[in-house]
């Protein structure tokens, strides 16, 4: 089994260590990993080791945030020195903001209704947390679904169990309220997608367009410019694509002659109804790491 996708607690919202993950992904069958936080590399040292302990394959990795016409994507760094400079330039830009748009994210949720939560209530979820002052939509479902006094408040309804989202309550609160667009949004400015491929492939690695069925929804046309950029790979095989989209994506990254990935984006608590592993891949294996290979990786 392959898994090309996943979330330590070196991400905003990842649950787990790096060593963790590993024991995971032994204990699931994976034979070929790689752990690829939000914006940050800090992972790949521990998580590398821990995957030779074991027999693993590890391909160390990383998830960056980036712009392209003005809407934010992912995109995925596959085989890169993550001691680079450069990785460490894009976890300080989000750091460095993270703070206010916290604080920006906390008076959008009062102001939508929950006034009874406060920064502490924030702090004492994050306190463990790598990233400490980044509030994420996720952190913020969390603690308000725990909090007694909105136990019957009628947004958070469709988030509790039997709700219409609640499979993955948290992320899907992150989608409903915080993503770009929506009301409790507060902007971060990342990179460009541009500037993003120059980081990856100057520390070495493989850009891989993430999720695109997600950050493409309604937008399909562009992904034609994406690919004019300079993109190596399209994660085709996601847990959030349905076979079809699986399936077009795939062929789309066989028209334009870059290989195709398959990753569960697993977190952890954050979206409980992904399990390590879970990304619908239908070609063999083998395919996805002979393409692997041809990059280099």
């Amino acid at each position: 089994m392959i898994d090309l996708h996943m979330h330590s607690r070196y991400s905003d919202d990842g649950e787990y260590t790096p060593s963790e993950l590993v024991e995971k992904c032994e204990r699931a069958g994976v034979r070929l990993m790689s752990v690829t936080d939000h914006n940050c590399a800090k992972a790949n040292e521990e998580a590398q080791r821990a995957a030779e302990e074991r027999g693993i394959r590890y391909i160390p990795g990383i998830e960056i945030d980036c712009t392209y016409e003005n809407i934010n994507f992912h995109v995925l760094g596959y085989g890169i020195d993550y001691r680079d400079s450069g990785f460490e330039a894009v976890e300080k830009n989000v750091a460095d903001q993270s703070a206010q748009a916290s604080l920006e994210r906390l008076e959008k949720t009062r102001a939508s209704g929950f006034s009874r939560i406060t920064e502490g209530d924030m702090l004492a979820l994050s306190e463990n947390s790598y990233w400490q002052r980044c509030w994420t939509g996720e952190m913020f479902a969390e603690v308000l679904l725990a909090m007694p006094e909105y136990a019957e408040h009628p947004l958070l309804k469709p988030y509790r169990p039997g709700g219409a989202r609640s499979d993955n309550p948290y992320v899907n609160f992150y989608w409903d309220y915080y993503s770009q667009g929506k009301p409790c949004y507060a902007k971060t400015v990342y990179p460009t997608m541009e500037e993003t491929l120059d980081t990856i492939h100057k520390g070495r690695g493989a850009a891989v367009l993430a999720h695109p069925g997600v950050n493409l929804k309604g937008r399909e046309s562009l992904l034609e410019g994406i690919m004019g950029l300079g993109i190596d790979g399209i994660e085709a095989f996601s847990s959030y694509h349905s076979p079809e989209q699986a399936e077009k994506f795939y062929r789309a990254a066989k028209e334009h002659h870059v290989f195709a990935t398959c990753g569960s984006d697993y977190h952890g608590k954050t979206k409980p109804s992904i399990v390590i592993g879970q990304h619908g891949c239908t070609v063999p294996e083998g395919e996805v790491e002979k393409a692997l290979e041809r990059m280099g990786l």
